[in-house]
């Protein structure tokens, strides 16, 4: 048995003999085969000189499977002496000291409204701002949303961007396909590219209707136009209290139940601090750019009721009474000059005017209409303050990690205060873009649910106008600063010397991506660059746009003003302007240093058209 059991394991050891010596075989051969190979590739690369041969470039040929195609580098044996045809990428970054930047922008806001510029709501954060920064009189919006928000993004004017009108309101036209051409680059991809982190928190707008959904295309959504991140809302409005979310590329569910104090605006505020966290968690060194749009203040006006009740009995003079008031506030700030009148509650002639948009006097009102038009005014005041509280909570933030002091703040609205109530407002503001007129005996009941989750209301075209004081009109009306002209603070404290004064050279939404993009060198991404990209139309003075306003010159002399050429050949390009040239430009009266975008002419106030009146915006 012993000799049995030898035999077998020296079987057994012949046996792995045997595959150990196959196995070193067929390592050689397979080592053959290799440098076989590696000499017919340096063959077919080589002549008889050892120089490239006549079969192409250096490196592998081609076996048909266009690998070879367009190399440029050098494959040799030795890989000391191959040269690589690319470089790894390396992602840019941003110069150093390079600022953050934060731009807040409100939706339907008069300048009237907060009290920075006289206005009776109490915006504790914008204040602290504007009294360590500057707040512009004469900024410019296009007077409706999803044109405003273009310009903002790209710095072009909104028929470049093909935002001619909302999302809603798109047409067959090229100027209102409300799709961003690919060669309008957005500030978000201007940013990303050139070492910026980049992060859009709250409304969007600017997706077309067909794209909301699952299954639309992404091609318009946030991720897909530069930024790195998103959540918020893709329509022109949401419920407050149970908005339509969406995160990223997807839709998704709230977080949790107004019963458990949820509201829009505290998670927007939430979700912006948490984005901001994580940046500093894993790249503190990295500069980022934030886009912060809440749903405030369009409507619906949904407001926490304790700060709803702060304004009790503050609007019971009526809308009228206002405007006598805050303007001479206005003017006590500086912000209207002296001498300044109120425009007519109702401005338009018979023949234009439609009456969807008209204004009831305060006077011919009855008293339950009194009482539920300031309800309605105080509701709204609450939402904005509400809202302004969760500004403040992101700009605590940034002063509790030291990086306030070299963030560019722009804090701003869209367009003026909407008249998208009708002259009677409403308890469900969806009555108006249906014409659907509102019962006042049915209003009345919903009183003290305005605000909540019951209601989707919407002031009277009386507080628009009062809230866009001491100008024409309000929000669509682009003819008229009661839809365009509208507040803009801005805060940089390691930027700007001057604290708390105000500026009144004019400046318009494409200004602002421009002012971005540009408060340290950023480049057009190369992939944009080369499709033609357009050039962005904002502008800056030839001082620097922080600068007072200097003396009015005299009429034909020059200013130290660039204004985008007027003709269409020349669109885009600077040139040395006049006063009298600039004012023939934008069609409104200058003096001085300007900052001036042709497209958004107003039309002139002596031939007012009828407006027809949008969808929500």
């Amino acid at each position: 048995m012993e000799s049995k059991n030898d035999d077998m394991t020296q079987t057994d050891g012949d046996k792995r003999g045997k595959l150990s010596r196959r196995s070193m075989l067929g390592g050689i051969a397979a080592t053959g085969v290799g440098v076989a190979a590696a000499g017919a590739l340096v063959a077919g690369c080589e002549d008889n000189t050892g120089k490239p041969g006549a079969g192409g470039n250096a490196g592998p040929p081609d076996y048909g499977t266009g690998i070879n195609e367009g190399f440029d580098g050098k494959i040799e044996l030795d890989v000391r002496d191959s040269k690589p045809d690319w470089k790894p990428f390396e992602l840019k970054h941003a110069p150093e000291g390079a600022p953050n930047v934060l731009v807040v922008l409100f939706d339907d806001t008069g300048m009237a409204s907060w009290s920075p510029y006289g206005g009776r709501i109490n915006m504790p954060t914008l204040q602290r701002l504007a009294d360590n920064g500057l707040t512009y009189s004469q900024w410019h919006t296009t007077a409706l949303c999803s044109p405003t928000r273009s310009c903002l993004l790209t710095g072009r004017n909104h028929h470049v961007n093909r935002f001619a009108s909302i999302t809603e309101g798109s047409d067959g036209f090229p100027g209102a396909a409300a799709r961003l051409p690919a060669q309008c680059a957005t500030v978000g991809q201007v940013l990303q590219d050139n070492g910026y982190s980049t992060f859009w928190v709250g409304k969007d707008h600017n997706v077309p209707e067909e794209d909301v959904s699952s299954g639309g295309s992404k091609s318009e959504w946030p991720l897909q136009k530069g930024f790195d991140r998103f959540y918020g809302f893709l329509g022109g409005e949401t419920n407050q209290w149970y908005p339509d979310l969406s995160e990223d590329n997807r839709f998704i569910d709230q977080p949790y139940a107004p019963e458990q104090g949820y509201h829009l605006s505290k998670d927007l505020a939430d979700q912006a601090i948490r984005m901001l966290r994580d940046q500093r968690s894993s790249n503190p060194s990295k500069p980022w750019y934030m886009w912060f749009c809440p749903g405030a203040n369009h409507a619906p006006h949904h407001s926490p009721e304790e700060y709803s009740a702060k304004y009790k009995g503050q609007f019971d003079d009526g809308y009228e009474a206002y405007r006598e008031w805050v303007l001479k506030r206005m003017i006590d700030k500086g912000i209207m000059p002296e001498g300044t009148q109120l425009t007519p509650i109702n401005p338009l002639p018979e023949d234009v005017a439609s009456e969807a948009d008209a204004v009831r006097p305060w006077d011919s009102l009855s008293p339950d209409e009194k009482k539920l038009f300031s309800r309605m005014a105080e509701v709204f005041a609450g939402f904005s303050e509400y809202t302004d509280a969760q500004v403040g909570r992101v700009v605590d933030y940034l002063e509790q990690t030291g990086q306030l002091d070299n963030t560019v703040i722009f804090y701003c609205a869209d367009n003026g205060a909407s008249g998208e109530g009708s002259p009677n407002g409403s308890v469900n503001e969806n009555k108006f873009f249906n014409g659907y007129p509102d019962d006042l005996a049915e209003n009345m009941k919903m009183l003290d649910k305005l605000g909540t989750p019951d209601t989707y209301n919407h002031y009277p075209t009386g507080w628009a106008v009062a809230f866009s004081t001491p100008f024409q009109m309000f929000k669509r009306y682009s003819q008229f600063s009661g839809g365009t002209c509208d507040p803009m603070v801005i805060h940089w404290p390691k930027g700007i010397k001057a604290k708390g004064e105000v500026r009144h050279q004019y400046h318009h939404a494409t200004d602002v991506s421009r002012r971005s993009s540009t408060s340290r060198a950023s480049r057009c991404p190369r992939s944009i660059a080369a499709s033609s990209s357009t050039r962005s139309t904002g502008c800056r003075c030839g001082t620097a746009s922080t600068a007072p306003m200097p003396r009015p010159p005299r009429s034909g002399s020059t200013t130290p003003c660039w204004a985008p050429a007027v003709s269409g050949r020349t669109v885009g390009r600077r040139r040395r302007c006049t006063r009298r040239s600039a004012a023939k430009a934008i069609s409104i009266r200058t003096s001085g240093s300007c900052s001036t975008s042709t497209r958004i002419a107003p039309r002139p106030r002596t031939s007012p058209i009828r407006i027809r009146r949008s969808s929500r915006s």
